[in-house]
């Protein structure tokens, strides 16, 4: 910790054990990650009314070179007064972060009349009313103090703000996992939705993540349910092999039934200053990067490593996309491990500025059931964490119930298929982004492996017949989730002439009711064709054109 905090209790061999492994408790070396550069010349934009905006920049004159923009429904114009360069009127627009920052203006005709030094920046001071960007987490480089003592400490932060500054890049995105689109049709926006600093776009088929607009808040990793986005420092894989290290020690200097306390900087203060004394001496705080950088995967892994219970420490501080995407993702897992008979308060979210913290991190934290830890060593990839923990966590459950029943949205589940309705076009295994569904080789078939599929909805976009459903569960049974199930399958279409099986009866006749009426298909030979395969329905389109043999037609084609 950084911040000066208080000793936890150590009045019995749990609180014993705690002391020692957390005087112990430097994480291992992570594998490192690529940097983000920033670099910042010192220019600064003020926004808002002129009278708080040139006190700021009288403050600032001496350290930054500052610019004030004065927004107004009147054209913008820029002159030099009070030593500052002074911009009146437009309704200017931002984006960027540290170093890059760019103003937009939607003006009549393309016609822009500022010089387009006026129109870059490397840091922004908003004291407008409406801020110019909405974001839960800003950018590096922009402050939008809302108190006059949030002016104050930005006015002491900001001189400092030149020069060269880096930061890790915190995430790393693998498209080919992705399941946020195929073939233009929507499918998964979960990172879009999770993200406070509004850092991902859409792509269409994919996403983008901008690495200055990241701040590592990492509710689009626990949100991402193909394992597409995952965190990058520390990689899941780090964090979990020092928790397993960090319980492992803990169970050996004599402590029981250990509870994990995620928690931030920010959430740190308070757990090492006002409840400091009123937590169980069985909380073992870990500190994060960020707390939403962990979800379902790293918190079943560390109960199968022997925690008897995780809590997610927030604050009021905690951006609301955050605090939201963890409560979603607790609602997923939570039910999984109930169904499997470990109790309710085994994971949980707890703000530790509340009251009710006090109770909820005191003697009344769970107990473990487990009669012996996993050994398994922790992954990258999101689903074989999870597959490996609750294997394991199953095999010593309480209950013996063979699914359960999940929350609409969640990433695991089944899909249903009306056989009245389907044709085995084959659409929804086209765009299946993790090959949950399967086609059936040389036979009419559509195949199903239920452990594969996140139900992203693909498949049901992509159904021209809206023959599939999902049915959001969680399957016990590793090898009941493996298995590659038959959907639905029908008896091939055999090429009336050739004898080649090219379609199903289904398909045929929507294309028949489909083609009803058409110029094209009006006669008996032209309806006899969609009986035929591919080649040999050019053959007697062929022939039906020349009135020629088909041996005479195809002697002329060789010639040619």
């Amino acid at each position: 910790m950084s911040q000066e905090h208080q000793e936890l209790p150590s009045s019995n061999s749990d609180g014993q054990a705690r002391a020692k492994v957390l005087a112990g408790e430097a994480l291992q070396e992570f594998t490192p990650t690529s940097l983000v550069s920033y670099h910042s010349g010192g220019r600064l934009l003020l926004v808002g009314k002129q009278a708080a905006c040139l006190a700021a920049a009288n403050a600032l004159r001496d350290d930054l070179e500052c610019t004030i923009w004065t927004p107004s429904n009147k054209a913008p114009e820029s002159a030099l007064e009070h030593g500052f360069r002074m911009v009146r009127g437009g309704n200017p627009k931002l984006h960027g972060a540290l170093g890059q920052f760019k103003v937009s203006l939607d003006v009549a005709e393309g016609h822009l009349p500022l010089e387009p030094g006026l129109l870059e920046h490397d840091l922004v001071l908003d004291l407008g009313e409406s801020k110019l960007i909405d974001a839960e987490l800003l950018p590096v480089g922009y402050y939008a103090p809302a108190t006059a003592e949030a002016l104050d400490r930005d006015l002491k932060l900001l001189p400092g703000m030149t020069g060269e500054f880096e930061k890790p890049k915190y995430f790393h995105y693998n498209a080919s996992l992705c399941a946020h689109g195929r073939s233009g049709l929507p499918g998964c926006t979960r990172c879009l939705d999770a993200c406070p600093a509004v850092a991902i776009t859409s792509l269409g088929d994919t996403v983008s993540v901008d690495p200055y607009l990241c701040q590592g808040g990492g509710s689009c990793v626990a949100a991402c349910p193909t394992g597409a986005m995952t965190y990058a420092f520390p990689r899941v894989s780090d964090l979990l092999a020092h928790v397993q290290s960090l319980l492992t020690s803990y169970q050996e200097e004599g402590g029981t039934d250990p509870v994990l306390l995620f928690h931030d900087a920010w959430s740190g203060y308070q757990i090492y200053g006002p409840l400091a004394n009123t937590l169980s001496e069985r909380v073992l705080p870990i500190q994060l990067e960020e707390i939403g950088s962990i979800g379902m995967d790293a918190w079943i892994s560390c109960l199968a490593f022997g925690a008897a219970g995780i809590v997610m420490a927030i604050t009021q501080g905690t951006p609301p996309r955050m605090s939201r995407e963890l409560a979603e993702q607790i609602s997923f897992t939570l039910p999984i491990l109930t169904g499997m008979g470990y109790p309710e308060n085994c994971l949980s979210m707890v703000n530790v500025e509340e009251p009710a913290a006090t109770a909820m991190l005191g003697e009344g934290v769970p107990r473990s059931q487990l009669k012996r830890t996993a050994r398994y060593a922790p992954q990258e990839d999101k689903r074989t964490n999870l597959r490996n923990g609750i294997n394991h966590l199953y095999s010593q459950a309480s209950s013996t119930r063979k699914s359960v029943d999940l929350p609409s949205a969640a990433p695991f589940g089944e899909i249903r298929v009306d056989q009245q309705a389907c044709t085995l076009c084959m659409g929804c295994v086209a765009v299946c982004p993790t090959k949950a569904l399967r086609d059936g080789s040389d036979l009419p078939q559509l195949k199903f492996m239920e452990w594969d599929c996140v139900q992203c909805g693909l498949c049901e976009e992509a159904c021209p017949e809206n023959a599939i459903t999902r049915h959001a569960r969680f399957v016990y049974d590793n090898d009941t989730r493996h298995q590659v199930r038959l959907l639905y399958e029908e008896q091939p279409l055999c090429c009336i002439v050739c004898g080649k099986a090219f379609a199903t009866q289904s398909m045929l006749k929507v294309v028949s009711e489909k083609l009803e009426g058409h110029w094209m298909f009006q006669n008996e030979q032209a309806k006899r064709r969609l009986y035929m395969c591919e080649h040999c329905r050019v053959k007697d389109m062929l022939q039906s054109q020349s009135g020629q043999s088909d041996n005479a037609i195809f002697e002329g084609i060789a010639k040619k």
